[in-house]
């Protein structure tokens, strides 16, 4: 077998006999064209993309270096997929297809096709019974099979009357419906004995591409346009050391964000894994072959070798109801052999899914980022449609940056930053730590560096979705953020750390991506309601208050509001009042026509004669939250209900709740918060819910550390739970640095 996406399978039965122990030895060579291994450093920057690896086609070809990830030494060659071994009889099953179709706009049917090849490996002829199920459903079918030959074998509801399916459980994205699953079991039988079985899961769910008053890529799901707003993924682990529980979380975090995509950037991350639990949790996957930017690397110079790689990836995922399309490169077009190639391929294998031959050309889809900070305003600037790589810095925890450097490294930018993606480049990263300090203030140490830039993140992350959903559908159709997931430790693009630990980015996201979302449109000043699903919010109310630097109430404003499906409604500009002070806070609430409320927002911002100077932020006291804490343990979970109160008269700007285990004061990973990093006016409650594996806190009590900007907070404790201050994020607890980096260093 060639190529790292290829499916292996052997006949090992003349090697092996029944009672006695067999070893299986694999030879694993590397790939032909390793190339020289590109290095970040400060003085070089994060060097070039990718390289002569792309020639050799179905490869891993991202480990020579990018600007997301320096060399991997061995190139990521071994065995990265899991090994089976089977046993069948005369008739084995390969390669089943199940497709779902939908009468929409009604849903309350659904016709299911099935078929499967049945291959006889005898040399007699072989007749048997192809059986399948799933739910209430079964079918089957006698079928005979030459020696040594194989036959297609299909199922429809016009032949079999079952599978017409009635009030079917549909799968949907995120946000937008359950993800329901059903089980197929296909089975051949000879003489009433199973030869070979085969199961399928599937998703009732149909795919459209396009609607009547666009011509952007618009996808909708079972009748619904989607808003797509996604996280680009090149490795989900650099050195492909990724188990399927690290892998969960990765994508849980996915659907806490509310994101509903994750794209498969040059298919990096292509295993079984990876498809099931986009399954589960109602990621759509945008799909790719293995071909980058052309400028990246060669065209691949084996055809053969990466057409049977991209059957074979079709052939073994394509029934996973998450895949929504297939890409075949990465901003650029194939050459006319692959193109063309690829084009029977779908006709042949793809009967349903669009194929996309460019992720940075037509149907309105564009790439090529920015990658680097920018303020809000900027966001909302912008022509495309559908946008498949837009970035930003995004500076983890203290906690996590010390966990991937030495302490000699903390307070000193030099080539360990570097290394870790903080360099020149795409990102930006030479020249962020002096924006930090033009808008923020001078740093004062690595502590208040990210401090400072939690709130950076929390800005460009919550207006690169926010800018979008100003043009909801009209022309916006879809965002994915270059990159949500971080295949190594890493300053930059990313929504949580390689450790697992979210950092503001991901709850800017949360917040900007909520089904039904009242914002503040910070390119012109009004008002928004964002209606993302299929039916009208009437009879809702919004209010608005702005606050003074001081914490006292500057103006307030209520609206009615009605806000149809699918569309960006306004409310109108804010008012700003007279007097305003130079820094100031706008709070927005979002309540149904029962008074629930069903979205909130909170945004810090200066006068337009300075608007980018927030300096005076750093003039806010600290303010001293009280705190209320619960533990509940169900079924091997550990669930915290922490409730923060602000008794004072200012703003508290940013609170951040990080789990612990109290005994060794050592983070729990992965976390789920319910929220994070929120601001309290004066007198405001939040309750953030904690959900942690009970048995990661390894029989200790659990400990919640407060921080954020201005934030302290009483102590608390309830029956296995403490809650206290992180000394370790807090500025005065370490000395002042200035942060150099290091051509700053005499």
């Amino acid at each position: 077998m060639k190529g790292a996406f290829g499916r292996g399978i052997f006949d090992i039965s003349p090697d092996v006999e029944a009672g006695k122990n067999a070893v299986l030895a694999v030879l694993v060579s590397p790939q032909p064209h390793p190339g020289d291994p590109h290095e970040h450093t400060i003085r070089d920057g994060v060097g070039k993309n990718g390289g002569i690896t792309a020639i050799d086609g179905p490869t891993f070809l991202s480990t020579i270096g990018w600007d997301w990830i320096p060399a991997i030494r061995d190139r990521d060659t071994g065995i990265w997929q899991k090994v089976f071994i089977s046993a069948s009889g005369p008739v084995v099953i390969k390669d089943p297809l199940v497709t779902t179709d939908l009468p929409l706009p009604k849903t309350d049917s659904a016709d299911v096709v099935v078929q499967a090849k049945v291959e006889n490996v005898t040399d007699q002829p072989q007749k048997g019974v192809l059986k399948g199920s799933f739910g209430d459903v079964s079918f089957q079918q006698s079928v005979e099979v030459a020696p040594h030959s194989s036959q297609m074998v299909s199922f429809d509801s016009k032949t079999t009357a079952a599978l017409h399916v009635v009030n079917p459980k549909l799968w949907w994205p995120n946000g937008y419906g359950p993800q329901n699953l059903q089980q197929l079991h296909l089975s051949f039988e000879i003489d009433g004995k199973a030869s070979d079985s085969r199961d399928v899961s599937f998703g009732i769910r149909k795919f459209s591409y396009s609607v009547p008053d666009s011509e952007n890529l618009t996808i909708s799901v079972n009748g619904v346009r989607v808003f797509i707003r996604g996280g680009n993924w090149g490795l989900d682990e650099a050195m492909k050391r990724n188990p399927r529980e690290r892998l969960e979380a990765q994508i849980r975090m996915h659907q806490i964000a509310n994101l509903n995509m994750i794209r498969n950037w040059v298919g990096q991350s292509t295993s079984e894994d990876f498809y099931e639990l986009c399954d589960k949790y109602g990621l759509l996957v945008w799909d790719e072959f293995f071909q980058p930017n052309p400028s990246d690397g060669p065209d691949p110079d084996d055809f053969d070798t990466y057409m049977a790689n991209v059957r074979e990836k079709i052939l073994r995922f394509r029934n996973h109801p998450s895949i929504v399309l297939w890409c075949a490169r990465n901003e650029g077009y194939p050459p006319k052999e692959i193109d063309a190639a690829l084009r029977t391929l779908m006709a042949e294998l793809e009967p349903t899914r669009l194929y996309q031959a460019n992720s940075a050309d037509g149907r309105g889809v564009n790439s090529h980022g920015p990658y680097h900070w920018r303020t809000q305003r900027e966001f909302y600037v912008f022509d495309e449609a559908f946008k498949t790589e837009i970035g930003s810095v995004s500076v983890p925890t203290i906690e996590s940056i010390k966990g991937m450097m030495p302490e000699k490294d903390w307070e000193t930018i030099n080539d360990d930053w570097a290394e870790h993606d903080f360099a020149k480049g795409a990102s930006g990263g030479d020249s962020y730590p002096a924006m930090i300090a033009e808008r923020y203030g001078k740093v004062a140490n690595l502590a208040d560096f990210v401090r400072k830039s939690q709130l950076a993140n929390y800005e460009a992350f919550r207006a690169m979705y926010e800018g979008r959903n100003a043009k909801l559908f009209h022309p916006t159709t879809g965002i994915i953020t270059w990159m949500s997931n971080p295949a190594q430790p890493s300053f930059v693009w990313q929504l949580y750390h390689h450790d697992l630990e979210p950092n503001s980015a991901l709850f800017a996201v949360k917040k900007a991506a909520e089904p039904v979302h009242i914002q503040l449109n910070e390119g012109n000043g009004e008002v928004e309601v964002i209606n993302n699903l299929d039916a009208p919010l009437e009879k809702a109310r919004a209010h608005l208050s702005i606050y003074s630097l001081d914490g006292s109430v500057a103006y307030q404003h209520d609206y009615d509001v009605t806000a149809v499906a699918s569309v960006a409604t306004g409310l109108g500009a804010v008012e700003w009042p007279a007097g305003l002070s130079g820094v100031h806070f706008v709070n927005l609430e979002l309540r149904d026509a029962d008074g629930k409320l069903v979205s909130e927002n909170f945004y810090w911002r200066a006068q337009p004669e300075h608007q980018d100077d927030l300096k005076a932020l750093g003039e806010m006291p600290t303010v001293t939250l009280d705190s209320k804490v619960v533990r509940r343990d169900v079924a091997g979970k550990s669930f915290i209900d922490v409730t923060l109160h602000n008794p004072g008269m200012q703003i508290a700007l940013m609170a951040h709740v990080q789990l612990r285990r109290k005994g060794d004061g050592e983070r729990v990973l992965p976390v789920y918060y319910s929220d994070n990093y929120v601001s309290l006016v004066p007198n405001e409650s939040r309750m953030i819910t904690i959900e942690a594996t009970t048995g990661d806190l390894k029989g200790e009590a659990a400990l919640v550390l407060v921080d954020g900007w201005n934030v302290g907070v009483a102590a608390s404790s309830s029956a296995g739970v403490d809650v206290g201050v992180n000394v370790g994020a807090q500025v005065d607890h370490w000395p002042t640095t200035g942060l150099p980096m290091i051509s700053d260093v005499k």
